[in-house]
């Protein structure tokens, strides 16, 4: 499988605009005019340079060497904006931006503006007085919703993937995340599980988001560290995990940021927005687990945990171990009992288009309100957002359903599946940056998204249902059942032998165990509030179906 970019049409570079009144205001307060041959305004979706600054931009930061001066681009969009501010010896006018150097790649640049002491014969339209303010708005109209100068705890997994996490970090990462003026407190994990008991133990008043560099086995352990605390409600509801793509999945990067680029993800996290998630609870035994991205039995889990010694070829491994495996065309006799929500594709698509809707409006709205200047109204929306999640107690919330130890709930069906061949249920669209296996999944629907596939079928057909993952139509597949789900149980039959169950890549006993969703239980950031996926094909149309009971 190729190994690209779930959303690498998405620009977010600076685009090339020329400095011009188009798109601009012309009120004093957009418009800064440093001197007669200097002008800096605020258009509608970028800043706008007219003239040359003191001194070309900089590659800085240590990436790729020495720095190399550049041309002065004529626009640079707010989203690449990564601070401003006035120097500390009160000369110049310096601003930090990303720029796309390389594709899939972003540089840390600065220009600087020299703010001479102004008179009204050398610039009649700006006074010294008028700078801090519009650096203000700048900022503003960068940041939109999202809160600046976050307090992050970095996590970071020299072992993840490829095994240079440490080093993309350091040379990559860190100068976005230094440029836009983030404290930082950084640990190097030493050995796997270290995440959950340091999460147990940080102080969560101290930091605002969470960000593993890793694969997908870190975020994990910081969530069940979270979970495990005497407060994990409030933890879970104040510290935004988040996901710097280091591993050889990162499927957590590619639903949130829409790409498995470290320098695109940290841009994306950044100028990230809070977003609930939802997050599913796994009983097994005695045992308490948290989910955050899947779960599988099957095929999918053998995938997951017999191709880790090949986590060296990064997505590659996927392929390799899917083609490996579907000539086996192996089953797995297990009795499943499901709270079915959704149980129709179509009515699952049209449950994907009224949330979509849902949250476009309502991040129009925040859209709106940060042009406004309404950012502390933004805030106390997220804080309130905090306490609702608090609500539920101290700890985790209660099982609605028990646990895997006890009698099946009232209204569930235990059906026998004498030849599964794939049991995978998904709270993300994404599995890697080529697999959109759930791609009507939503963030926080309190729905799990669940697809059963029986393992009797042709190895031909297996890998056309594979390629169909790719092209996006392994939604609307006659071989793969679709259904929205609140809860579910699986039993292995003592026949099927020994198999794997992976739960968000981590393998678990071969084992009977209960999984049940806590609508947006946990918090993450990402770029608009809802998934990067482009969700079913022809979401977005009515059926005739829909019609008739119009």
């Amino acid at each position: 499988m190729d190994s690209k970019d779930p959303a690498d049409q998405v620009e977010v570079t600076a685009t090339a605009a020329p400095p011009a009144p188009n798109g601009a205001s012309s009120s004093s307060q957009e418009v800064l005019q440093l001197s007669p041959t200097v002008t800096l305004t605020l258009g509608k979706d970028a800043l706008l340079v007219a003239g040359q600054p003191l001194s070309k931009p900089c590659r800085s930061c240590g990436i790729g060497g020495l720095a190399q001066d550049t041309a002065t681009p004529p626009a640079i969009d707010y989203y690449n904006i990564l601070w401003a501010e006035i120097t500390q010896d009160r000369r110049h006018l310096s601003i930090d931006f990303a720029e796309q150097t390389r594709p899939h790649f972003l540089a840390v640049r600065n220009i600087k503006f020299a703010v001479p002491a102004l008179s009204p014969q050398y610039s009649p339209n700006c006074t010294s007085e008028d700078i801090p303010p519009w650096i203000e708005r700048l900022l503003d109209l960068s940041y939109g919703s999202a809160a600046r100068r976050k307090r992050a705890w970095v996590l970071v997994n020299p072992h993840a993937g490829p095994g240079n996490a440490d080093k993309v970090w350091e040379k990559e990462v860190r100068p976005i995340f230094d440029a836009a003026r983030m404290p930082l407190t950084v640990v190097q994990t030493k050995y796997s599980g270290e995440a959950v008991s340091l999460a147990q133990d940080i102080n969560i008043d101290h930091y605002d988001i969470a960000i593993p560099c890793s694969g997908d086995g870190l975020p994990h352990e910081v969530f069940n560290g979270l979970a495990r605390r005497p407060d994990a409600c409030r933890a879970l509801s104040k510290i935004a995990v988040c996901h710097i793509p280091c591993g050889s999945g990162n499927a957590m990067s590619c639903n949130l940021y829409g790409t498995h680029r470290p320098t695109m993800a940290a841009l994306a996290i950044v100028k990230g927005v809070p977003t609930p998630l939802d997050l599913v609870s796994i009983t097994q035994g005695d045992r308490r687990t948290v989910s955050f991205l899947s779960q599988a039995l099957g095929m999918i889990a053998d995938l997951d945990i017999t191709t880790e010694p090949l986590r060296w070829m990064g997505a590659a491994r996927f392929t390799y171990g899917f083609l490996k495996l579907a000539f086996q065309k192996r089953t797995y006799p297990c009795d499943i009992a499901v709270k079915v929500e959704i149980p129709h594709k179509d009515d699952v698509k049209a449950h994907y288009r009224q949330q979509v809707a849902q949250i476009g409006s309502e991040t129009e709205i925040m859209r709106i309100k940060a042009q406004e200047g309404t950012a502390n109204e933004i805030e106390s929306s997220s804080e309130n957002q905090s306490s609702t999640a608090s609500e539920h107690g101290v700890g985790l919330p209660p099982l609605k359903y028990g646990t895997v130890m006890d009698k099946l709930p009232d209204g569930w069906e235990l059906i026998p599946h004498e030849k599964l061949g794939n049991f995978y249920c998904g709270n993300m669209a994404y599995m890697a940056p080529d697999m959109n296996f759930f791609s009507a999944a939503l963030a926080n629907d309190g729905l799990m998204d669940l697809v059963t596939v029986d393992g009797d079928i042709s190895p031909f057909k297996s890998i056309g249902m594979q390629l169909s993952v790719d092209s996006g139509r392994f939604f609307d597949s006659p071989l793969v059942n679709y259904r929205k789900v609140s809860a579910y149980r699986i039993i292995p039959r003592p026949e099927s032998r020994s198999g794997y169950i992976s739960i968000d890549g981590e393998s678990i006993p071969w084992e009977p165990f209960q999984a049940e969703i806590h609508q947006g239980l946990g918090l993450t950031l990402s770029k608009k509030g809802v998934f990067e996926a482009p969700g079913p094909i022809n979401w977005d149309k009515v059926t005739t179906t829909e019609r008739l009971r119009a």
